[in-house]
C-alpha cells in the first residue's frame, strides 16, 4: 500500500472511530424528567417513545406530587433533574428558590405557536405546556337563575348548595381573591375584608373539597349543587350528574397553566430544550387533547366541538382568562390558610 492510500485509510478508520463515539455518546445520555406520573401510558406513546427516536437517548422518571418534587430538588440544590413539570403555583416557588435556568426562546422555535399567555407565564422562566381555567360549575336542574358570575355565589337561594375547594388547593386561594372582589378590595391588600366575605358566604357553604373525588361525590350525592371548581373536573361531575353545567361568568373564568422548567443542575440542558419544544409542537400537542390527556396550548391544534368541549380551547377563550399574581399569593398563602382554617373551623 502506498503512502496515499495509507493516510486516506488512516483518515476513514479516524472518522468511523468519531462516529461510532459520537453515537455511543448520544445513547449513553439520559434525560432525567420529573412529572406527576398520571397517565403514564399515553405520554410513553405519545412524546417518550417518539422523543427516544429523535434523541437517540434514553428516559427516566421522577414521580410524585408537586410538593415532594420541588422539595427533593431543592435538597439536591437543583441537581438529579433536566425537566420538571409543575403547575403554575409551585414553578413560581421554585423560581423564588432560586431553581431553575432562565430560558433562551430562541432554543424553543415551537413557542412562536402557542398562546401568548403561555411563552413566559413567570417571566424568563419555562413556558405553560397545558391551559385549564377556574369557575363555577352548577346543576342547571336545580339552579335557576343560572349562575352568570362570581357575585351569585352569594345569592339567597344558594343556601347549603355549595362546596368550595379547600384553601390548600389549587384553586382554593382564588375563593379569597374572588371574595376580596366580592368586598370590593384586593386580597392581597386587605385579606380582612376579604374573609368577611368569605364569613358572608359561609351560610352558602355544605362543605369544603380537598380532591376532585371527594367533590364528584359531592355532587353525585346531590349534597352541592354548585361548586368552585378546575374544568378537568367537568367531564366526571357530568358522568355522575349530566345536567352539571359550566358557567358563563360575565367577569370571567381565571387561568390555571402546567408549565415546564430546566432546574439550574441539569446535566442535559440542549437535550432539555429539544424535548420542551417536542412538547410543544403541534402533533404532541394535538394528541394529548384528542386522547383527554392534556388541553392544548398550540395555536395550530384543531379539535371537533366533542373533543373540545372538555378542554379550555380556543382564541376566544384563552383570551378572556385572567392570570393569577403567583408570587404575591405564594407571599399570602400561610397568613390566608391560618385565617381560612379558623373561620372553618368555628
Amino acid at each position: 500500500m502506498n503512502v496515499s492510500r495509507l493516510l486516506r485509510a488512516s483518515a476513514v478508520a479516524v472518522i468511523a472511530s468519531f462516529a461510532g463515539a459520537s453515537a455511543a455518546s448520544a445513547q449513553s445520555k439520559t434525560l432525567t424528567i420529573s412529572w406527576w406520573g398520571y397517565n403514564g401510558e399515553k405520554m410513553n406513546a405519545n412524546i417518550i417513545e417518539p422523543f427516544k427516536k429523535i434523541c437517540g437517548c434514553d428516559i427516566v422518571f421522577e414521580t410524585g406530587n408537586n410538593a415532594d418534587r420541588l422539595n427533593k430538588l431543592r435538597l439536591r440544590d437543583g441537581k438529579g433533574v433536566d425537566v420538571i413539570y409543575l403547575s403554575d403555583s409551585f414553578s413560581q416557588l421554585g423560581i423564588e428558590q432560586g431553581q431553575f435556568l432562565e430560558i433562551d426562546p430562541a432554543k424553543i422555535p415551537n413557542l412562536s405557536e402557542i398562546y401568548e399567555l403561555g411563552r413566559q407565564p413567570q417571566g424568563k422562566y419555562g413556558p405553560a405546556y397545558t391551559i385549564g381555567r377556574v369557575g363555577i360549575v352548577y346543576d342547571s336542574a336545580k339552579v335557576n337563575p343560572p349562575i352568570a358570575s362570581w357575585n351569585d355565589l352569594w345569592r339567597a337561594d344558594l343556601e347549603k348548595s355549595i362546596s368550595l375547594p379547600g384553601i390548600t388547593t389549587t384553586a382554593g386561594p382564588m375563593v379569597v381573591l374572588q371574595a376580596g372582589k366580592h368586598g370590593g378590595t384586593d386580597a392581597f391588600e386587605d385579606s380582612e375584608a376579604a374573609f368577611s366575605a368569605i364569613e358572608e358566604l359561609k351560610p352558602n357553604v355544605v362543605k369544603n373539597y380537598n380532591t376532585g373525588s371527594e367533590l364528584v361525590n359531592l355532587i353525585s350525592t346531590g349534597e352541592v349543587r354548585v361548586a368552585i371548581a378546575q374544568d378537568f373536573t367537568l367531564a366526571s361531575m357530568q358522568a355522575a350528574v349530566p345536567t352539571m353545567t359550566w358557567a358563563k361568568l360575565t367577569d370571567g373564568d381565571i387561568a390555571t397553566v402546567n408549565t415546564v422548567n430546566i432546574p439550574k443542575g441539569s446535566e442535559n440542558v440542549e437535550l432539555a430544550y429539544q424535548f420542551i419544544n417536542f412538547v410543544l409542537s403541534k402533533e404532541v400537542q394535538q394528541k394529548e387533547a384528542e386522547q383527554g390527556v392534556d388541553a392544548p396550548i398550540n395555536t395550530k391544534v384543531e379539535l371537533t366541538p366533542e373533543q373540545a368541549k372538555m378542554w379550555t380551547y380556543g382564541a376566544e377563550q384563552v383570551n378572556s382568562l385572567s392570570r393569577i399574581d403567583y408570587a404575591k399569593m405564594n407571599e399570602a398563602k400561610t397568613d390566608w390558610i391560618d385565617q381560612w382554617n379558623e373561620l372553618f373551623a368555628q
